[in-house]
């Protein structure tokens, strides 16, 4: 009978251990990606890093209902943006890293076109701050996250037509709003 209830028992911790998730898969699958997100709000990289750290702390806190998650990583990147979105209603609109332009150029570049990028890409996210609120995540998500209408609609809670009409505008807006600065400088 001993032997009975000892394969019963490790079949039911099989099981739970099968129904969690693997955090360090998870980890190593979403953690670029989740800093990727951050950064694009926050415009810092310790921000960012906290953030990731956040989001792995709500993966363990939610780790037995998560196996109902139908996809983790249109999960993980809302809990992301969420979290980014708070922390940055908490700074000052204006304040962010300065080096975030830097980080987005090339890094075989020569100096001087490397210094020219920097400088453009510093520009196109003064205008992007301009932009609606709405727009400016529509855009976010799909240029720097690379995240198709689907999944930010998930993302946003808005519907595709609506995300789709959104980055229509943004792109729009953003094109017109870096044209008319090229014209003045």
């Amino acid at each position: 009978m001993a032997s009975v209830e000892g394969c019963s028992l490790a079949l039911s911790s099989m099981e739970s251990a099968r129904s969690e998730i693997d955090l360090a898969a998870l980890v190593e699958t979403y953690s670029s990606l989740l800093f990727r997100v951050a950064h694009s709000v926050l415009r810092s990289r310790a921000e960012a890093e906290d953030v990731v750290q956040d989001v792995f702390v709500r993966v363990l806190e939610h780790r037995r209902s998560l196996t109902a998650v139908r996809d983790m990583r249109v999960w993980l990147v809302r809990v992301a943006w969420n979290l980014a979105i708070d922390r940055r209603r908490r700074i000052r609109p204006q304040q962010f890293d300065e080096g975030f332009a830097e980080s987005l150029v090339g890094r075989n570049l020569p100096a001087d076109e490397a210094l020219n990028e920097a400088q453009r890409l510093r520009s196109v996210l003064r205008e992007l701050e301009r932009l609606p609120k709405a727009e400016r995540d529509v855009l976010l998500l799909s240029v720097v996250e690379e995240l198709g209408t689907t999944e930010m609609a998930e993302v946003l809670g808005r519907s595709e037509s609506a995300v789709r009409a959104l980055l229509f505008r943004a792109r729009t807006r953003l094109r017109e709003r870096l044209e008319e600065g090229e014209g003045r400088g």
